[in-house]
């Protein structure tokens, strides 16, 4: 090859280069922008929709307050474990405006709160894409931190043994990435409790274990109708198998009455996911 055809070669070659290169950094820039408008979006909307669930953040010297303890009943009660869905008789104040959220999206469906971390989000479902929502955000437009979702083989009601809601593991901490907060033993033990706002009641699920987890998709790969399978699964729950680091509460009791919310998100490494599955403790009734 002759030394004007290296050169020529070699300059393409660093044209190529710098397109490259200009092209990845736009797009980090815009999907952090991205990432950016969305975070600022979901504060408005908790404000607006969910003032007294706010979004926070955990104490930086890794002291925690203890939550109260929930108020439950005992087995064969309207609720409580082994009971797990019965209503209480009393309404309770409902803390999510839905009217307000569903006349931007009928598809917002629940609220989901935890104490001391930014998960004070909505919880949509689509109707006609069971992945609509791991890239497009409540108002239905492109993003790529998505929202809270769940897909079409859960009821919107959870009344499934197990229902799974999916979220981003964002760098920013916004959508599910403090999930990974329940990795600390002392966060763990001091945050007990997951909360579900519908349009008509508020449930209590008690955490159960925090683990790392493969790539299955749960829902696809068990078959929650047959008891000796649920069972394997809630026995897993309390004693994991296949789990390299988990926190577990032990006291918590599970049967075949049990209700089990998973909520998933990827692993920092984005190798597998990362759950935190709490059992339901009390269903109450809202106004």
């Amino acid at each position: 090859m002759s030394t004007k055809k290296k050169k020529t070669v070699l300059i393409s070659l660093i044209i190529v280069f710098g397109i490259t290169l200009v092209l990845a950094v736009t797009y980090l820039v815009l999907l952090k922008g991205c990432a950016f408008s969305n975070k600022k979006y979901i504060q408005n909307l908790q404000s607006s929709v969910a003032p007294d669930l706010p979004m926070g953040t955990t104490n930086p010297d890794g002291v925690y307050v203890v939550e109260p303890d929930v108020e439950t009943y005992p087995q064969g009660d309207s609720g409580g474990n082994g009971g797990n869905g019965g209503y209480t008789q009393q309404p309770v104040e409902n803390k999510v405006d839905f009217a307000t959220l569903q006349q931007q999206n009928p598809e917002a469906y629940s609220w989901i709160y935890i104490p001391d971390t930014q998960i004070s989000l909505p919880v949509m479902q689509s109707a006609e894409d069971d992945n609509f929502y791991l890239d497009h955000d409540v108002n239905k437009n492109y993003s790529f931190p998505g929202a809270i979702y769940s897909q079409s083989m859960n009821k919107k009601d959870y009344s499934d043994r197990v229902t799974v809601l999916y979220g981003h593991n964002m760098a920013n901490g916004s959508m599910f990435a403090n999930l990974h907060y329940f990795s600390d033993r002392n966060f763990f033990d001091t945050h007990k409790y997951i909360y579900i706002y519908t349009p008509t009641r508020k449930l209590t699920y008690e955490v159960v274990v925090a683990q790392d987890y493969d790539d299955k998709h749960i829902l696809n790969s068990y078959d929650f109708n047959d008891d000796k399978v649920f069972q394997e699964w809630l026995d897993n729950a309390k004693n994991p198998q296949y789990s390299l680091t988990y926190n577990v509460r032990d006291e918590v009791r599970l049967d075949l009455n049990s209700k089990m919310l998973v909520l998933s998100t990827c692993q920092n490494n984005n190798i597998g996911r990362y759950i935190v599955q709490g059992v339901l403790i009390k269903d109450e009734p809202t106004q």
